[in-house]
């Protein structure tokens, strides 16, 4: 069943269709005795209308897939593509675009600017761009994080929890085809996290997004639709429907060099 949102030029997820795939994808740091095989021939997809968690061990190669899919580093071997772009074709230029206009960020550091509101942080992507927000879209964002009430409000006005949820309506508001999270919760305290956990949540299944988040959390990871696991950049299990309990026991099977057991 697609899912769709009932917003003028919303985008529209179609579930088992791939936002973003690897293909063989392999990224390596150094040369000779100092090389590191960061990534090792990895192949996956990511889904339209899903929440994926991405978990593994110290090492294991998480961020840099997220890194590599998101077009913030670069590959050295096989394919990375956001719809059916492929990104190691693109030059400085046109990647720089595409980040702006396809993908959404969030990352463990709120990177709001602090004499801006709430709503021009949330708009100013979209305003460097020299592109005017849908407001329908906007403000059924604003209203699925929660912020109708703050937005008027500078960061030092708002706590943790705030801060990190303009984070997220910010990279909602420009209809991105997929968010891309890096420990996202990573600086909040217990409630604010699963506040924030929950807003990602909703805008999977209110409307119709596309999240990945990396994470070292089980219960963080609970929130996804699936977890993939990676150990020494391979990608050794991949769960459906996880639980905080299931991902915690898969955790136990890796030992402190982040192998599997």
């Amino acid at each position: 069943m697609t899912t769709t949102t009932t917003q003028p030029g919303a985008y529209v997820a179609n579930p088992g269709v791939a936002a973003a795939r690897a293909t063989d994808l392999s990224k390596v740091y150094g040369q000779g005795e100092t090389q590191v095989i960061a990534l090792d021939q990895v192949s996956v997809d990511f889904h339209q209308g899903q929440f994926t968690a991405i978990m593994g061990p110290s090492g294991s190669g998480k961020s840099t897939l997220m890194h590599c899919m998101a077009g913030l580093d670069s590959i050295s071997s096989g394919s990375a593509r956001i719809g059916d772009v492929e990104l190691t074709a693109l030059k400085d230029k046109k990647l720089t675009q595409l980040r702006r206009d396809k993908i959404g960020f969030i990352f463990q550091a709120f990177n709001l600017l602090p004499t801006l509101t709430a709503m021009e942080n949330i708009t100013l992507p979209m305003d460097i761009a020299g592109r005017k927000p849908n407001t329908e879209w906007l403000d059924r964002v604003v209203e699925t994080v929660g912020l109708s009430g703050r937005l008027k409000h500078r960061p030092s006005q708002l706590s943790g929890g705030q801060q990190q949820r303009v984070a997220v309506a910010r990279a909602l508001a420009s209809q991105p085809e997929i968010i891309f999270g890096d420990e996202p919760t990573g600086n909040l305290d217990s409630r604010s996290g699963a506040e924030v956990l929950g807003f990602l949540r909703n805008s999977v299944r209110e409307l119709g997004q596309t999240v990945v988040m990396v994470t070292h959390d089980p219960v963080a990871a609970s929130y996804a639709d699936r977890v993939i696991f990676l150990a020494d950049g391979r990608i050794v299990d991949d769960i459906q429907g996880p639980t905080a309990d299931s991902v915690l026991e898969r955790m136990k099977g890796f030992d402190a060099k982040g192998r599997t057991s």
